[in-house]
């Protein structure tokens, strides 16, 4: 069973909606010029607010207003089954004769309407955040209640192919900006009624929508609980993106490993979701936060689950040792150039005393000097024009380095180990864990200059044991390792067959184990 420590309330970082923003009445009344008086008042009269006044009813005409936002509805949906229904034939049959705003009222609701959806609404800031929404609000004379029609539409981005988690083989769709869009993107891989989805809000002034998702046979019900919990206790004024609300409902803030795993592939959430572990999708953000994570999970691929499994294996492997360069790879060149000279085969000794003459910056200076100017070129990269960026990164690290080697600034053999460690950071595929190697490789660069291999040795005790103490909603980070499971061993560093998982991971789900009933039998007696 997994146990949660208690969590304190997160700080209120703002002042929520102005008291001149927030609606003064709480109810509506029966009055439709006071209502849409007040509601004019409330939007400050602005003009994508659009007010239309008709009347409904035949004997005994009733006046009724329509009102929408303009930016955030599908005027088609508004004009032909909002607009349509109060002006057209089958309104006027529905209520020709009734003569009571409450009979309209309800005639409209149960015959005339053909939209989808509609709610009712006696509350202004129930209609106030439905028509922010995108829903359209149907006032009636002598009635102190509204309909809420759904009409939500607006610009939005189409689904297109990731741009930080590409595959050569497999699905090359990716989550948009549109939450709606993104549940129908996992419902349509998991056609199961289990496929539990539940709706909150954040943001005490941008009101965001916060999509909760799990399996409901397979997810553990407290992990479930804890984040529902942690997401209602978020008490701040706006939310924009998803990364704000990870860093709010995180366990652990004091590091610089991501303890939320965040994807923007659609399939893998879905294969996730079958695993027991829980989903987050923020309104506006196409990053979709999944949780409980651990180590392993970051070193994971779409792609391991469309290839072959020996050639994932030795991927994942590869990718591993990219993490190790990429921590180590500076600091061991300072460690061995600085203190330790026995260890270098004489002829590379040789060769790197021979191009250190000229340098008048010892290793660790060199290395740093070398490395952040590769950090502010991956900077500067990444928001340069699309057009240019790509040729003035190459031409600029070329001639950087070519320069920096001439004018005897920096060898070349550290050059080209701060070009390995820089590759390497690029063959892990999250950014978040790429960014904490690099974040702790500056770190032991200095454990290196004063300490030599005692020094990394030091750090590396203090970054594994760092490591072992994290945990992600109750899962310990360095899962299946520590504690050794080795049942979850099977897809972690190796990726065993599909027909050898037969099971789903002991650290995510707790019930509804078994995930593969059958499975290739021929397959896995030939190997066998």
């Amino acid at each position: 069973m997994i146990r949660f420590r208690s969590k304190k309330p997160i700080r209120r970082t703002g002042s929520g909606v102005p008291p001149s923003a927030k609606p003064v009445d709480e109810k509506l009344t029966c009055d439709l010029e006071a209502n849409l008086e007040h509601f004019q008042k409330l939007t400050g009269n602005s003009p994508d607010f659009i007010i239309r006044k008709l009347y409904t009813g035949i004997e005994n005409p009733v006046k009724t207003a329509v009102a929408y936002l303009d930016s955030m509805v599908n005027t088609d949906a508004v004009n032909n089954l909002v607009m349509r229904s109060l002006l057209g034939d089958s309104s006027r049959e529905a209520t020709a004769k009734e003569t009571t705003a409450e009979g309209i009222f309800r005639l409209l609701q149960e015959r005339a309407l053909t939209v989808g959806e509609i709610k009712e609404y006696q509350e202004w800031k129930q209609l106030m955040n439905a028509v922010l929404s995108g829903d359209t609000l149907i006032f009636v004379d002598g009635c102190d209640r509204i309909i809420g029609c759904s009409t939500r539409g607006g610009e939005s981005r189409t689904v297109s192919e990731p741009t930080t988690q590409n595959v050569v083989r497999g699905p090359k769709d990716a989550f948009v900006e549109s939450l709606f869009t993104n549940v129908a993107l996992i419902r349509r891989r998991i056609k199961s009624t289990d496929l539990a989805l539940e709706m909150l809000q954040v943001g005490e002034t941008t009101l965001t929508n916060v999509a909760l998702l799990y399996m409901k046979t397979i997810a553990d019900e407290n992990t479930v609980d804890e984040v529902r919990r942690r997401v209602n206790d978020i008490n701040i004024d706006a939310i924009f993106e998803s990364g704000t609300v990870e860093e709010l409902v995180q366990e652990r803030r004091l590091t610089p490993f991501p303890t939320i795993y965040n994807s923007e592939r659609p399939d893998t959430v879905a294969s996730n979701l079958l695993e027991g572990r829980i989903v987050l999708i923020v309104d506006g953000s196409p990053f979709v936060l999944v949780m409980p994570a651990v180590f392993a999970h970051f070193f994971q691929s779409a792609a391991d689950y469309a290839e072959r499994y020996d050639l994932a294996t030795a991927l994942r492997l590869l990718r591993y040792v990219c993490f190790i360069i990429l921590v180590l790879g500076p600091s061991l060149y300072i460690a061995f150039t600085t203190f330790h000279y026995e260890m270098i085969p004489t002829p590379l000794l040789i060769s790197i005393l021979a191009q250190r003459e000229t340098v008048p910056f010892p290793a660790f200076l060199e290395a740093v000097l070398l490395e952040s100017t590769f950090e502010i070129m991956r900077e500067a990269g990444i928001r340069m024009p699309r057009l240019v960026g790509q040729t003035v990164s190459i031409a600029g690290a070329v001639v950087l380095g070519q320069a920096a080697v001439q004018a005897g600034i920096v060898t070349p053999l550290l050059t080209i180990v701060v070009a390995i460690t820089g590759i390497a950071s690029f063959a892990i595929p999250s950014y978040n864990m790429a960014n904490a190697g690099r974040l702790f490789r500056f770190g032991f660069m200095v454990l290196a200059a004063l300490f030599g291999l005692y020094g990394l040795a030091l750090g590396l005790i203090t970054l594994v044991a760092h490591l072992t103490s994290l945990k992600s909603f109750g899962v310990n980070y360095m899962s299946p390792f520590s504690p050794f499971d080795l049942n979850g061993q099977k897809d972690t560093i190796f990726r065993l067959p599909a027909w050898k998982m037969k099971k789903r991971p002991h650290m995510t789900s707790s019930k509804n184990m078994r995930r593969a009933r059958g499975g290739s039998s021929s397959a896995e007696g030939q190997e066998s």
